[in-house]
């Protein structure tokens, strides 16, 4: 019995941080390190997973090595993640609609509190990211470097191309 709660957890949880990784691709958030993590888990019951395992841990280190490359990368992620934060806030606070607002009240600040408080959560993550890639990445080119080493590897084992 135990062995079955423990997979039905991590197909859960491996699962959801795919998704999440997934929809986050497109919406503010850490998308492909959510995805490596969702993939991570379920390369623990699936082949499959962790056949594309490595190619999204590459491809996922390699975004985040690139994201603070120069200043105005970090300045523009950071700028990003405190809007998302305070949108956040807003989103938090229900102000009322103001006085411009030409829809229903109901299509003001959609979600309510859930989504203020996943747009803080977000801005957290994303900051934390900013600051791990920045001292794992920032001014270390050897640190780079050894992700490029991983690019044959990664691209041999490409999610693309192995079935």
């Amino acid at each position: 019995m135990k062995g079955a709660a423990r997979r039905v957890t991590l197909e859960v949880v491996g699962w959801t941080l795919l998704v999440v990784g997934i929809a986050a691709l497109v919406l503010p958030g850490p998308g492909l390190i959510l995805m490596f993590a969702g993939v991570a888990v379920l390369s623990q019951q699936y082949e499959w997973a962790e056949r594309r395992l490595e190619p999204l841990k590459y491809r996922a280190l390699k975004g985040a090595a690139e994201s603070v490359e120069t200043w105005p990368r970090i300045v523009a992620s950071t700028l990003v993640a405190l809007v998302v934060g305070a949108c956040g806030v807003l989103w938090i606070s229900d102000p009322p609609p103001p006085s411009w607002w030409t829809l229903a009240d109901s299509w003001w600040l959609p979600g309510g509190l859930a989504t203020g408080i996943t747009q803080v959560a977000s801005m957290f993550i994303a900051l934390g990211l900013i600051v791990w890639s920045y001292r794992r990445f920032h001014g270390k080119p050897e640190a780079v470097e050894a992700l490029e080493g991983d690019i044959d590897e990664a691209d041999k084992a490409s999610p693309l191309t192995s079935g």
